[in-house]
């Protein structure tokens, strides 16, 4: 696992350092396949970012590279409508309802997305997706977390 990634996990970079911090370090430049832990913790961080700074502020972070983007990772926020709040990939897509988007199984990951935040708070999401690394269909898992008090749901996936 990335030096960095271990010292964010660990807290010993604070959110607001490791927001702040500058990416020339070594540790940025390795980039190994991300694993489901990655996304898990980061996904996990994430929410209590938003919780800690709000969305506007915690956006500035996911937009940016760093911890919270790199290589096939990045932070997606929706609210409960099924809403983009924030989505680096495309970030003129935010504003925009996702909410009846399917996969190519004509599975509605959105609502899927949800479904795992209302009724158990955080969780996984398996889907397949095109991956634009390859430009083919793979399996994808997302890990998804509620933003604690918030209907605001921020998730993290990564290809299988």
């Amino acid at each position: 696992m990335r030096l960095w990634f271990r010292l964010l996990v660990a807290g010993l970079i604070s959110v607001g350092s490791a927001v702040s911090a500058p990416l020339s370090t070594p540790a940025f430049a390795e980039e190994a396949k991300p694993t489901q832990e990655d996304a898990k913790a980061i996904t996990l961080k994430a929410a209590d970012l938003i919780a800690e700074k709000g969305l506007d502020d915690a956006a500035k972070s996911f937009n940016a590279d760093g911890p919270f983007k790199h290589g096939e990772i990045y932070v997606n926020v929706i609210d409960f409508a099924g809403v983009w709040k924030v989505y680096p990939p495309r970030p003129a897509g935010v504003g925009q309802s996702v909410i009846n988007v399917k996969d190519p199984d004509g599975r509605f990951i959105v609502q899927d997305v949800l479904a795992v935040a209302k009724d158990k708070g955080e969780g996984w999401v398996e889907y397949r997706w095109l991956n634009p690394a390859s430009n083919r269909i793979e399996p994808k898992i997302t890990y998804v977390k509620r933003v604690p008090g918030q209907e605001l749901v921020a998730y993290v996936g990564i290809y299988k």
